[in-house]
């Protein structure tokens, strides 16, 4: 019973930035739900007080509690064992991921100068748009403040997955919870590239087309859907907290054996910076990332559209941090 309690009392805080949004809200939802996290940090610049005085009264056991303004800031991020980013604009009818950059990559830059100064050994998960440059934006902002570890910075590509298998379980019709199909290379349009032949089903040519596209233009789906009304945000949430809760698994629950495909710090292919692949959890973050798949022609191919573009996208990232000016919180 002791060692219950004392099991009890370790403080395992989760800090979400971006927590009224869209994303924001049924994801702290979700990480509410969780009974490793003790303590829950909701960040934003409108709402969040009422966003966290409605999810205190779930029967979990975090704590929660609301922080708003950039004044506040430091105090959501203190402690802080994950952070989780889905901070920022959604995506609007017409709108590509590469027209919220400069909107977004500002507000992730703002965030992740926080996180370096507050929580520089925080796991950061980065669900901001675009992921392909915002993760680079936040390893940037890191090294500026010497504190990067690349074990410790996620983007949470998990959404592509998420729609992959159910795109695939249900054209199979086999039951989606034992249906796991890789997307590697970054997270959007062209870089997304799902790796169907790694699942046991055969597909025929007209599938594998559909099924390729309909995963990597998902989002385009439910934007058109909503028809102005926003974007991806309760799938994203879920997406984002299977991911987190993964993490915390791994890293509080001490769990081995745990994987997800993330966008991450890797050499698995030459010249890119950061890819996503099958990354097996451990203690301190990345313990493993595995290589690519064997893969098809039409895969390789697929993957060789994807190199260029996601190159470039890191390399955005990479250059709004080095021209920006030095700003304050």
């Amino acid at each position: 019973m002791a060692s219950a309690d004392r099991e009890l009392r370790i403080t395992v805080k989760v800090a979400v930035l971006g927590a009224a949004g869209g994303i924001g809200q049924p994801l702290s939802l979700l990480l509410k739900a969780n009974p490793l996290v003790s303590d829950l940090a909701l960040f934003d610049i409108v709402n969040t007080p009422g966003v966290a005085a409605d999810l205190s009264h779930i029967n979990t056991p975090a704590v929660v509690k609301g922080y708003i303004g950039n004044n506040e800031l430091a105090a959501a991020l203190a402690g802080a064992h994950i952070v989780v980013i889905p901070a920022g604009v959604p995506r609007k009818p017409g709108m590509t991921r590469d027209d919220l950059f400069n909107i977004n990559a500002g507000i992730v830059k703002n965030l992740a100068t926080g996180i370096a100064i507050n929580c520089p050994k925080a796991f950061i998960c980065v669900i901001s748009n675009p992921v392909n440059s915002t993760v680079p934006i936040v390893a940037e902002v890191l090294k500026q403040h010497n504190v990067f570890d690349p074990k410790r910075l996620f983007g949470v590509t998990t959404l592509d997955i998420v729609r992959a298998n159910t795109f695939v379980s249900g054209i199979k019709e086999v039951n989606v919870q034992g249906t796991e199909v890789p997307v590697i290379g970054g997270h959007s349009g062209v870089t997304i590239v799902p790796i169907l032949s790694a699942t046991s089903h055969s597909f025929s040519e007209e599938e594998v087309k559909a099924l390729t596209q309909r995963i990597q233009y998902g989002g385009d789906e439910v934007v058109k859907a909503k028809d102005g009304a926003g974007s991806a945000t309760l799938s994203m949430a879920y997406a984002g907290a299977r991911f987190a809760n993964s993490l915390l698994e791994a890293t509080v629950a001490k769990k081995s054996g745990v994987k997800e495909c993330t966008f991450v710090k890797s050499d698995v292919v030459d010249g890119v910076e950061y890819f996503s692949t099958v990354v097996e959890f451990g203690p301190e973050g990345v313990h493993k990332i595995y290589p690519i798949p064997s893969l098809s022609a039409y895969e390789k191919g697929l993957l060789d559209a994807c190199i260029p573009e996601l190159k470039g996208n890191i390399q955005k990232g990479v250059d709004f941090v080095k021209n920006a000016t030095i700003g304050k919180l």
